[in-house]
This record gives structure tokens, sequence and C-alpha cells, in this order.
């Protein structure tokens, strides 16, 4: 199994356990994460632009291969990718760099599946 499926399958699989657990805190936490990326004054490939820089500044590599993700669904091309990732590193600073090395490998594989 490759490493996008593995890591969608993971966290779907997760997701619903914790869904499972019926608790109104995370329900909610969960629901206006969905809501706060959906059409809005701003466009949800600008959206998932700003998430995924920010999951760069915050060095989490799971928000960054899952914003990748919903970059690529919403046709991002490599060059945004890549004026992302600048930002990022930019913002961030050299602390930045493992994660893009690690962003650069994931996206690497979302264009080639």
């Amino acid at each position: 199994m490759n490493s996008i499926a593995k890591f969608n399958d993971y966290r779907t699989k997760m997701n619903e356990k914790i869904m499972a657990a019926d608790n109104k805190v995370i329900k909610r936490f969960f629901n206006l994460d969905t809501n706060a990326y959906a059409e809005g004054e701003l466009d949800v490939k600008s959206k998932e632009m700003i998430g995924l820089a920010c999951s760069m500044v915050l060095r989490c590599d799971d928000c960054i291969k899952y914003h990748l993700g919903k970059c690529y669904e919403v046709g991002l091309t490599s060059k945004e990718i890549y004026e992302v990732f600048s930002i990022a590193t930019l913002i961030g600073g050299s602390i930045v760099i493992p994660h893009l090395r690690r962003a650069a490998e994931y996206w690497e594989e979302l264009e080639n599946q």
C-alpha cells in the first residue's frame, strides 16, 4: 500500500473511531474545521493553500499531508504548491525545511498516483 492510501486509510479509520465516541465537543470541533474550509468569501483553493502554509509553519506532517491531498483534489499545480512552500519556509524559517522535504516528496507521490 502506498503512503497516500496508508495515510488516508488510517485517518478515516481513526476519525470513525473518534466520532463513534459521540463526544459533543470533538464533534463540534471537527464540524467547525469542515465548515472553515468550505466555499465562502474565499474559494476552497485559497483556503487549502492557507491551511497548507499554516500547517508547514506549525510543523504538523499529518496536517501537511491532508492539505496537500486537498490541494491536489482542487487542482493546484506544482508551481502553485512550490509558491506556498516558499511562503511557509520564509515565515517558518529553517526549522520548516525537514517538513518541506517530506511535503515535496508527498506532493510528488500525489502527482504520480
